[in-house]
């Protein structure tokens, strides 16, 4: 077997870490390693752009204008923030008052803004759904608070939290947790908010029902967008998602073509823990088969995240496609230590320790302890079950039965294939793909999953 990753840059980021940056818990070399000191030296590391994939050919087209050929083609390119999707977001006062963490440089652009506000209208704002670590924005407008008032100036600033959602969060039990957490801080809740653009020289952001928020400090998550070589090569939809099945992580388009992480639309968050947990299912599925066995695991959508509330507390969640966020102890029953959807000391040490455990046990491919692939309902109490059809979105398909072997490819030269046509921006046209297990849902609720998308995620149809 011969392994090769495709990656633009010798940098990793602990994407975890971005939400440090503003409030100098971390710095930005806490947050960058190397790429390269985290694969044995027998798999092949290609540092370049892609440039398109042919999946009719078992091909990957880079930008520097080589081919690689391949049997199995595993899709891990994730999502990045989009503001340029937005009217006004890259107007003037991009950088200026309107900040993002979700990429190093807007994080530490924000950092220099925070160090610079001395009170008045801040506004934590999510575009629209879903987005990388659905908790976090929620985590900055709780940490943003305790900063305020370790500054002296909590009383002099009106915090608000504008999301498109009916709710503080997308899962019920949750949401209503949040919803409490913002209340005692007294940080005001805009739900139901889509926003159609934002008014540079009012500073306001205009929903698409006529409501307007003004800010003199915006913090935004822009739209969040898959890999711009999904859209050339014709396997996603309108967000540049490949849609794949829930449990197997299998295109549902190519059967030779695994999605990890954001990059896919699995129906729960698109958080660290979910691409941990799908990629122990898919190393021992992809084994299985290469050795000529069934598969037999199946992701069951768990998520397990900790959420900063500031005051060095922390609260955490842990759910999957059939089970609310519930209450109760983590990992091990009565003993924890940590606990669920409930501020403590011991969770926020937790979320601190997680970075070593990235660096040390998570990339190199160790095992962490107690930490089970499947989400354990031991310690837990639960308040609601639900399926996924209850949720708003079609309930996993059953996979079908174990595919006849494929015979292998043979591996392309390093020239280029020819040209194929290059499809139209995915803002002009949406990209139809099989619906089995995965469609579009018109809305977006609290009772829907992390997974919901409008239609039309830039200009929502009323």
């Amino acid at each position: 077997m011969e392994i090769t990753v495709v990656d633009r840059d010798d940098a990793h980021h602990y994407q975890p870490g971005y939400l440090f940056l503003p409030f100098v818990i971390y710095h930005p070399r806490d947050i960058v390693r190397s790429r390269h000191r985290f694969l044995s030296d027998a798999i092949d590391l290609v540092l370049t752009e892609i440039d398109r994939v042919d999946p009719a050919h078992r091909a990957v087209h880079l930008s520097d204008g080589r081919s690689l050929g391949y049997d199995y083609l595993v899709v891990a390119t994730g999502v990045s923030p989009r503001p340029d999707a937005t009217p006004g977001m890259l107007g003037p006062l991009w950088g200026d008052r309107v900040h993002e963490f979700y990429s190093l440089p807007g994080a530490q652009a924000l950092t220099v803004a925070m160090r610079r506000f001395r009170g008045g209208r801040m506004v934590v704002h999510i575009t629209e759904m879903p987005i990388k670590c659905p908790v976090a924005p929620l985590e900055f407008a709780l940490l943003a608070d305790d900063w305020l008032r370790k500054h002296g100036i909590r009383e002099k600033t009106t915090l608000t939290y504008v999301t498109p959602l009916d709710g503080a969060f997308t899962k019920p039990v949750a949401s209503r947790e949040f919803a409490t957490a913002l209340d005692d801080r007294q940080i005001g809740l805009e739900t139901d908010f889509t926003v159609e653009r934002i008014d540079n020289d009012a500073a306001e952001l205009i929903s698409f029902d006529g409501r307007r928020i003004g800010f003199d400090l915006l913090v935004t998550v822009p739209l969040n967008m898959g890999a711009d070589w999904v859209a050339r090569s014709g396997m996603g939809d309108e967000l540049n998602l490949v849609p794949c099945d829930q449990h197997t992580l299998v295109s549902l388009a190519y059967p030779d073509v695994f999605v990890l992480g954001d990059a896919g639309t699995l129906q729960t968050s698109k958080a660290g823990s979910v691409a941990h947990f799908a990629a122990d299912v898919f190393v021992h599925n992809f084994v299985a088969e290469f050795r000529g066995r069934t598969a037999s695991h199946r992701f069951d959508g768990h998520a397990n995240c900790f959420i900063e509330s500031g005051n060095g507390k922390a609260m955490l969640l842990d759910f999957n496609y059939t089970t609310e966020p519930v209450t109760g102890t983590f990992p091990l029953p009565v003993a924890g230590p940590f606990k669920l959807l409930q501020e403590s000391r011991i969770n926020h040490l937790g979320k601190l320790a997680f970075r070593w455990m990235y660096w040390n046990l998570l990339l190199p491919g160790r095992p962490i302890p107690l930490i089970p692939t499947e989400m354990s309902e031991s310690g837990k109490r639960i308040e609601k079950a639900v399926t996924p059809t209850a949720e708003g979105h079609p309930t996993p398909p059953t996979p079908a039965s174990q595919p006849a072997p494929r015979s292998p490819a043979p591996r392309l030269p390093t020239s280029p294939l020819p040209a194929r046509p290059v499809p139209r921006p995915v803002a002009a046209a949406a990209v139809t793909m099989p619906a089995a297990g995965y469609v579009d849902r018109p809305g977006v609720d609290s009772t829907a999953d992390p997974g919901s998308v409008l239609p039309d995620p830039i200009i929502p149809k009323f």
